[in-house]
């Protein structure tokens, strides 16, 4: 009857809604034994990998003391020596080292599928059962889960293995029943979803991005020559009017188009797009092209696509004609402005290969791009007598374009930046970033009120116009706003440049070490919370997490953030790949609610149990807040790289159990 109780309690820890129960397990295991000849074997453990996930290598990478990197596979084997002995170590598919964004480092992993072998010579055929433990952590692009461990048990006389199901006793049972805390409010756990930026807001974007290109010496004094033509060579106004609106959608379809093979390489391979934009070479060639860029708006130079390209879409334009003419003047005019229209869409095509949208992303940012040029051309075709408020073409579009060129060379160093980081080369510490954008923004003001001069610049004027003062204006208060960030004070971390500049940690200064710890054990933090009348924050976490990590040095460490942490809440550290051996009284065999049995044998065994248990969910970083009587105070998060976002999110909690309390 006891047994039957204690069941009927775990059991119920697992009555959740579907969705909660979908714990993360991205690896699948299929273990054989094969003959190879005479007394020797081949044990066989064949991985399948779901896309996106990694799995790692035996082998540890070479790591300075400060580095972090994943937990290799580990294979262990019973020790029978009466019936079998291990031949050499376990085999591994041979594969070259890849840079893994996660850890910034190059890792030996395997993706989609991985096969080992390890041969054994067998003593004692009759009724030979050989235990195979796996012991494994796999991360994504954004997380890692904690390490499991699989036993199978394989059968020479099947040529076969099943997974080890070792028997529940009512010891188990009981252990498994305290691992489980009664929450009160179990609906406030919600699955975690990936947030991504919104097509819409990418497509904004690459709208402004197209608005701006229109003011370029390229694009601008095209919409009156080409809206002139089609209203005065077309034999009447309709079919002119026609004419203009299809030139514009075959503008915008074009732009549309030239992203489409980046949707081909992200079919082909799904990571492609964001190894591309951790890649070392290419960060370094993205910043080689915006220099270059940059200086070609200053006027040094021009960059152009090759002439006769554009004089045989002319060319086919005017022999041609019709429907088919159209589109070849739409990509004449797409030839043609690429000088203007270039360093803008490497912009664009810079931004998007760096954030988690990928190609579709590209696609929006492209098509918002595409509409902006195309508008006017319809426009202007619709209602020709706006053409008579269009401003003259003459020396402020030369400006606009110096103006872009700043711009221009602030973002190539972005890139450096983001190369400088994976490779620790200390050239782009935090401060120095940062006074190379005040520079810049310096240099914009200065050139804006006539103290530097570039090689296409007109005469200069004794009055300047209006719209140089206001940028000028905008330009100094911007080199105003990043100077506290060139110090070591509290006025140093500029929130609304946050993901631009390298991290607070990667600095000319020593941040010195914040002194924020935690408890290592929920238990003993639930007594403090007790005693002390706080709330309990705990922090699922891992020594491996990489994203942990950052939280701690870049978030945690903001004054505001520790003082809420340290002061308002009892701080609990989780860690679900501690190694740290139980006692023998404190192991358990553990029922898996996904099925099969666990063996808890670790520390991190036993919180990265605790953690899927009670709030169905096994990835790290993983925050909770809840009060000495286990009610979860608001939702979880996970990884929270904006500080202002998780700060919000550690008052509500703290609101919401002041309320309570006040209640009470």
């Amino acid at each position: 009857m006891k047994k039957f109780a204690i069941l009927i309690v775990v059991l119920l820890s697992y009555l959740a809604p579907a969705s909660a129960q979908e714990f993360l397990d991205p690896v699948s295991w299929d273990v054989s034994i094969e003959k190879e000849s005479g007394d020797l074997y081949n044990i066989r453990m064949e991985a399948t990998i779901e896309t996106k996930w990694h799995l790692y290598s035996q082998i540890e990478p070479a790591m300075g003391p400060d580095e972090i990197g994943p937990i290799p596979t580990e294979f262990t084997y019973d020790a029978s020596p009466d019936t079998y002995t291990l031949v050499g170590k376990t085999i591994e598919p041979e594969v070259p080292p890849y840079f893994d964004p996660i850890f910034d480092m190059d890792i030996v992993f395997f993706e989609n599928k991985a096969v080992f072998f390890q041969q054994v010579k067998v003593i004692n055929p009759k009724d030979l059962k050989i235990n195979v433990d796996i012991y494994y952590s796999v991360c994504d692009d954004k997380q890692c889960l904690p390490p499991e461990s699989k036993v199978f048990e394989v059968d020479l006389s099947k040529g076969k293995a099943e997974k080890s199901v070792a028997e529940i006793t009512a010891d188990d049972l009981e252990k498994s029943a305290a691992l489980t805390i009664p929450i009160p409010n179990p609906e406030i756990l919600k699955t975690e979803e990936t947030e991504e930026k919104g097509f819409l807001t990418i497509f904004f974007l690459g709208f402004i991005g197209g608005l701006i290109a229109l003011l370029t010496p390229c694009v601008f004094p095209m919409i009156p020559l080409t809206v002139s033509f089609f209203t005065k060579s077309a034999s009447n106004k309709k079919t002119g009017m026609r004419n203009a609106i299809l030139y514009g959608l075959f503008i915008f379809g074009i732009y549309v188009l030239l992203s489409l093979p980046f949707h081909l390489l992200d079919s082909l391979d799904p990571e492609i797009l964001n190894n591309i934009s951790t890649n070392v070479t290419l960060n370094v060639i993205f910043f080689i092209i915006f220099i270059a860029f940059a200086f070609s708006f200053f006027g040094y130079y021009e960059i152009t696509l090759p002439q006769s390209w554009s004089a045989k879409m002319d060319d086919k334009a005017n022999s041609i004609g019709g429907v088919i003419g159209i589109f070849f003047m739409a990509l004449t005019l797409a030839i043609v402005s690429f000088s203007c229209t270039g360093p803008i869409l490497g912009s664009l095509l810079g931004g998007s290969l760096s954030s988690d949208g990928g190609a579709m992303q590209l696609t929006m940012g492209m098509g918002g791009f595409g509409l902006a040029l195309a508008l006017p051309f319809a426009l202007f075709a619709l209602f020709p007598n706006w053409l008579n408020t269009l401003p003259k073409s003459g020396g402020w579009l030369n400006t606009v374009k110096v103006v872009l060129g700043f711009i221009e060379l602030a973002l190539a160093f972005k890139f450096l930046s983001n190369a400088d980081l994976v490779q620790h080369w200390g050239l782009l510490k935090r401060e120095v970033f940062i006074g190379i954008w005040a520079l810049c923004s310096l240099g914009l003001a200065l050139y804006l009120f006539g103290f530097i001069r570039f090689p296409h610049d007109g005469p200069k004027k004794k009055k300047k116009p209006v719209g140089n003062i206001i940028i000028g204006v905008a330009a100094i208060a911007f080199f105003l706003y990043l100077l506290p960030g060139l110090t070591n004070t509290k006025y140093a971390n500029l929130k609304l440049l946050s993901g631009f500049p390298p991290p607070m940690f990667y600095s000319l200064y020593d941040k010195g070490d914040m002194g924020i710890s935690g408890h290592k054990s929920f238990y003993d933090g639930l007594e403090e919370a007790k005693a002390t009348g706080k709330p309990i924050m705990i922090d699922f976490t891992g020594w491996a997490c990489v994203n942990c990590r950052k939280m701690e040095e870049q978030v945690w460490t903001r004054e505001d953030i520790f003082k809420v942490i340290n002061e308002d809440y009892v701080l609990v550290s989780l860690y679900v790949d501690d190694r740290k051996e139980l006692t023998e009284d404190e192991r358990f065999n553990f029922l898996k609610p996904t099925g099969g049995t666990k063996r808890i044998k670790t520390v991190g065994d036993k919180w990265a149990t605790f953690q899927t248990v009670n709030f169905k969910n096994n990835s790290q970083p993983y925050y909770i807040l809840m009060d000495s009587d286990y009610k979860v105070l608001n939702e979880p998060v996970g990884y929270t790289p904006n500080a202002d976002e998780y700060l919000l999110w550690l008052q509500e909690g703290l609101n919401n159990y002041i309320g309570e309390t006040e209640k009470h």
